[in-house]
């Protein structure tokens, strides 16, 4: 035991001895000045939308006598204009409408298609799930021309609804994949455990499955409700009215008259569009990040 000690009294010694390795000036070199670099690549963006919406249209378009990087009596004229005097509340309905709808359908189907492939056993259900990644991969600058014809034929064109139906074509894919992955990380006792009891498959999934895979599906509905409130190409393509036209459409379309840009509307669209995005990573940040590493363990 006395030895053991000896020993153990060494490491500490030693541990301690490696601590003139992680002092003030290496911290500074290694840790906080790549991390300050960071957060002002990653905030900057951020700043300058914030203080172009608040900047008077003067000091929007004289660089020389302002600092363009500061703001002097800042105004929420380009604000107000936008949520009083545009369409911007209709039209940020329509992407929370469009978004929640699409997430919920790709989700469904999602959940179905990833327990299938993991849980099932049937043959080649290791390359069903290949397949389904890689058309995640086909970029949606390809698939908008053969979508607008179908929607087109089915008398779907410049509605909600050609969105909704849209949508999932690139959201399903990547939902799969990640909840494969999450599936994956539950133990299969427990499923055979409830088919020794008489479970029926559907009840292993919504009673047993589910439950636990829930951070999975916040971070897949996290993920397919950001991709659709962002998205840009399907939205101009298949939407032509201003009525239904959502955020990233009309704030481009709207606020952009020939070669004059209201670049205060702009921002001050871009940030209140922003805002839902951010307050719902805040609330569910440890969800998401539990489920891109695996929370449910053996």
């Amino acid at each position: 035991m006395a030895v053991t000690a000896t020993r153990v009294g060494d490491l500490d010694d030693k541990s301690e001895g490696m601590a003139y390795l992680e002092t003030l000036p290496r911290r500074i070199v290694t840790t906080y000045i790549p991390l300050g670099l960071i957060l002002i690549v990653l905030l900057f963006p951020f700043y300058w939308m914030v203080l172009t919406a608040i900047k008077p249209d003067e000091q929007l378009i004289d660089m020389e006598r302002y600092n363009p990087f500061w703001v002097v009596g800042p105004t929420f004229k380009h604000i107000y204009k936008l949520l009083f005097e545009t369409n911007y509340p209709l039209w940020l309905w329509n992407t929370m409408y469009v978004s929640v709808a699409a997430t919920i359908l790709s989700l469904f189907a999602s959940v179905l298609a990833a327990y299938a492939i993991v849980r099932i056993r049937y043959k080649g259900a290791s390359w069903i799930g290949g397949a389904i990644f890689l058309a995640y991969l086909v970029p949606p600058s390809i698939l908008f021309i053969p979508l607008a014809t179908i929607i087109q034929a089915y008398g779907l064109f410049d509605s909600p609804l050609a969105l909704i139906l849209a949508y999932p074509t690139i959201l399903i894919p990547f939902s799969t994949w990640l909840l494969m992955g999450y599936f994956k990380t539950i133990p299969y006792e427990l499923e055979e455990c409830a088919l020794i009891d008489g479970a029926s498959r559907w009840q292993i999934l919504t009673k047993i499955v589910l439950p636990l895979a829930i951070p999975g599906l916040i971070s897949a509905a996290i993920f397919s409700l950001t991709l659709c409130w962002n998205e840009f190409i399907y939205a101009l393509t298949f939407i032509s009215s201003t009525q239904n036209k959502t955020v990233p459409v009309a704030i481009v379309s709207e606020f952009v008259d020939g070669d004059i840009y209201r670049w205060g509307s702009l921002m001050a669209g871009a940030l209140v569009g922003s805002l839902p995005l951010v307050i719902l990573y805040s609330f569910f940040v440890d969800y998401y990040v539990s489920a891109l590493t695996g929370a449910v363990k053996e």
